[in-house]
């Protein structure tokens, strides 16, 4: 396949993961991109795609529109090409009450991964692709393995997209100018504002009431366990026919409704 003459979606995956040179040798026709004929990852995600995307139809009660739709575009100086899986229709009744327009990415991962890991990977090639389409959001919708199939919505965020397209910019410069990008590190893009179902992240390293409730609860994690180990053992030393177990320390009684409440000496 010729890869020379534009970015696309992988490509932008690429870039933000640092693999300048290995791409600019590609995009420059020094060196030929990768054969993945034989490679058994990708192409078991190219043979499960439309079962992929008939599970999602299934699950969200959608028919969806618009299967392996090729688009381009030119963003700022760069030519963008990509192939959209699939597109929720913009009206429709669904069980789920998705609204559209939005892209569908279909996704196989081995099933250690994760779908935190498959959103955090595919980033620049979702906000991408939801550019090219000028869609409100993508769902991606992945199957794990051969046995579980999960999917999140993810939404679209210029200004995640402004900051990853200056770093495509910049490294399609190199390309233009043929000239070989040695020594460049691309900056790392927190996704941390970027809503999955609706919800963000938020980094709270610099909040000093969090930091010092995390110390309190990593300082006395042992002792909360052995105090639940200690409370689940007490309460199964009560027989049945036992209303009341005590001793010096503390009391072990039973209410009319059957539940164990321990109390210590000292809250009596």
């Amino acid at each position: 396949m010729n890869r020379q003459g534009f970015i696309g979606g992988s490509d932008c995956v690429r870039i933000m993961q640092g693999h300048w040179l290995e791409l600019w040798q590609i995009k420059t026709g020094q060196r030929e991109p990768e054969d993945l004929s034989d490679n058994i990852a990708v192409q078991l995600g190219i043979h499960t795609e439309s079962f992929n995307l008939d599970w999602f139809e299934r699950q969200n009660n959608v028919e969806l529109i618009g299967k392996q739709l090729e688009l381009g575009a030119t963003i700022g100086s760069v030519p963008v090409k990509g192939t959209i899986d699939a597109m929720v229709p913009r009206t429709h009744k669904s069980k789920t009450e998705l609204s559209g327009p939005h892209i569908v990415e279909a996704k196989h991962t081995n099933s250690h991964n994760n779908m935190e890991s498959v959103i955090e990977y595919y980033m620049p090639q979702v906000q991408t692709y939801i550019q090219l389409a000028n869609a409100d959001g993508c769902y991606l919708s992945v199957i794990f393995g051969n046995n579980k199939w999960e999917s999140a919505y993810v939404a679209r965020n210029d200004e995640y997209f402004n900051s990853m397209w200056a770093v495509v910019s910049d490294f399609w410069g190199y390309v233009v100018r043929g000239e070989e990008p040695v020594g460049v590190d691309a900056p790392t893009l927190s996704i941390d504002a970027i809503a999955v179902d609706q919800m963000v992240k938020r980094d709270a390293s610099k909040d000093n009431a969090f930091i010092a409730s995390a110390h309190d609860y990593l300082a006395n994690e042992e002792a909360a366990k052995a105090f639940e180990a200690a409370k689940k053992d007490l309460k199964e030393m009560v027989a049945d026919n036992e209303r009341e177990v005590y001793c010096d320390l503390l009391t072990i009684k039973r209410d009319k409704r059957g539940s164990l409440r321990i109390t210590t000496r000292t809250q009596q």
